[in-house]
């Protein structure tokens, strides 16, 4: 036995059964053909994936789990992270080709430039409910890596287009194309991580977008210094941007899981301790079944309205940064060139916002709420220098400027919490899909607030953006006290059995309003 314990300190690959005998043989066999009859159901698999976890040694799964975690982030979590900025390098080059002349080039008069920078947006809100279920019924890991061919190819075809209405129509697709990125993440990082977990990983994919942020305005930077060019500058970011993202498309395809349950880059063992570990976090796996009546308690339950007022406050927020922070450059008195090159700092103040809110927020127990709300803090301070500080001080107001990547923190954050505190598979669903169309609805609306009268400081806007941080620490603050009173009223009532019998229960595809013994995250 002192040889087994010394061989799980080691790998995980293949511990031996607490025993071996005829009774064990046959529950393998029936473990096998259990596997085999439920390979397109992912929640039973995962329920037969943690029944064979439990006959092993609770001390030896404890140990092992932290092996297997670590490999989840070494081995997954950067496949994630590549694709996360891919997709914000693809959304950023509207903002970077901007910078060249684009709107001259297309005859861009007026509000066409806001309606480019919303189309995108619009095209999201139009499949953001079609797309979460479509994760539910189909492989993730091989719809994200399909869908980023044809998103790496209507990339490349913006270099195509000559005029507003065309623009217009390619970021529609692009949007639509984009829509089940986000949704896919949080679901993926429901299923890969406990619940204590999950903030700060899903800060580290989020935090790509920093990553991507000072990448693509080096490669604006290049690309403009590129002379002699068939084509007008602007054009060559689309292209390059578009060949890089098909080629990590053939990336995913091959390599990123729909779960645990069939990670390749897991063992058989490994991925019964990966669906060991999750358990924890009482919602099972994914569940391919649409259960109507979890639709309408989604519709019912006020917790899920404040996450949608929420969500719109992101996204009002998200879209006028995302758009307008090269405007806000330019408009401070730099030359294009210049202008590109300064954005990279803003890619940095959201690496660093990322991952230090994510490491707060799980730093203790019922930090995520208080986390949220603080990493509004830097955004709205940034955004009150914007409006104050004087225009000879032109650095200082990019320093403002940058501060609005910190966004990026309490933007994550809150995408989170539907993956946390929703239970049963299709309301979480609905309640996901409601989200992102309230999120994509937010920004369209924040980019037609920036008024090209009210260059450079842009006065509406950032009354508007800091109106709307305010609204997103109200409903924070709401929404975390309505959670807090729920878990304590379960608490009080005394709504709890065996930790096991708890953990099958999450595999029973109960909403949290059914599963008396869920508790929410605050």
């Amino acid at each position: 036995m002192a040889d087994v314990e010394k061989k799980a300190d080691t790998t995980v690959t293949s511990p031996p059964s607490p025993d071996i005998g005829p009774g064990t043989m046959k529950k393998r066999n029936k473990f096998l053909n259990a596997v085999k009859g439920h390979a397109r159901d992912p929640n039973e698999y995962g329920k037969q994936l943690f029944e064979q976890a439990l006959e092993y040694d609770e001390a030896q799964l404890e140990r092992d789990a932290l092996k297997v975690k670590r490999k989840i982030d070494f081995m997954i979590l950067p496949l994630m992270c590549g694709t996360y900025m891919v997709s914000f390098l693809d959304k950023q080059t509207l903002n970077y080709s901007n910078t060249y002349g684009l709107q001259a080039d297309t005859n861009m008069t007026g509000s066409d430039y806001s309606w480019v920078a919303s189309a995108l947006n619009i095209g999201w809100l139009v499949a953001a409910y079609p797309w979460n279920f479509a994760l539910q019924r189909y492989p993730i890991g091989r719809l994200i890596g399909c869908m980023l061919f044809v998103w790496g190819t209507v990339c490349m075809l913006q270099a195509a287009v000559f005029n507003f209405s065309g623009f217009f129509a390619i970021r529609f697709f692009l949007g639509a194309l984009e829509a089940c990125i986000s949704p896919a993440f949080i679901l993926l990082t429901s299923m890969f991580w406990t619940q204590q977990e999950q903030s700060l990983r899903s800060s580290f994919w989020l935090a790509c977008n920093g990553f991507s942020s000072i990448i693509g305005a080096l490669l604006a930077y290049g690309s403009g210094n590129v002379t002699n060019l068939a084509i007008p500058n602007w054009k060559l970011i689309y292209l390059i941007v578009g060949c890089i993202t098909i080629v990590w498309g053939f990336v995913i395809v091959f390599w990123l899981p729909d779960g645990p349950h069939n990670a390749k880059q897991l063992s058989e063992y490994e991925r019964q301790v990966a669906v060991w570990r999750v358990s924890k976090n009482r919602i099972g796996l994914k569940h391919k079944e649409i259960k109507p009546y979890q639709i309408k308690e989604a519709c019912m339950d006020p917790k899920v309205y404040l996450m949608l007022l929420m969500g719109a406050a992101v996204g009002i927020l998200n879209g006028g940064v995302a758009n307008f922070t090269s405007a806000l450059i330019r408009g401070f008195g730099f030359e294009p060139l210049q202008a590109s090159l300064m954005q990279t700092p803003g890619g940095a103040f959201e690496i660093i916002g990322c991952i230090l809110f994510g490491y707060l927020s799980v730093s203790r127990k019922n930090m995520l709420g208080i986390t949220i709300m603080l990493a509004c803090l830097p955004g709205l301070a940034g955004l009150i220098g914007i409006l104050t500080i004087p225009e000879s001080q032109r650095y200082a107001l990019v320093g403002m400027a940058w501060m609005q990547n910190v966004l990026g923190s309490p933007l994550i954050l809150n995408w989170t919490l539907p993956g946390l505190n929703i239970a049963g598979h299709t309301k979480r669903t609905a309640t996901l899909g409601m989200y992102f169309v309230f999120y994509c609805a937010g920004n369209i609306a924040g980019p037609h607030m920036f008024l090209a009268d009210e260059v450079p400081r842009y006065p509406t806007a950032i009354k508007g953006l800091l109106g709307s941080y305010c609204a997103l620490i109200v409903f924070q603050a709401i929404y975390t006290t309505l959670c807090f009173i729920e878990n304590k009223r379960r608490d009080k009532a005394g709504l709890h059995v065996a930790e096991k019998d708890e953990e099958r229960e999450g595999f029973d595809d109960l909403t949290d309003w059914e599963n008396k013994h869920f508790r929410y995250v605050v």
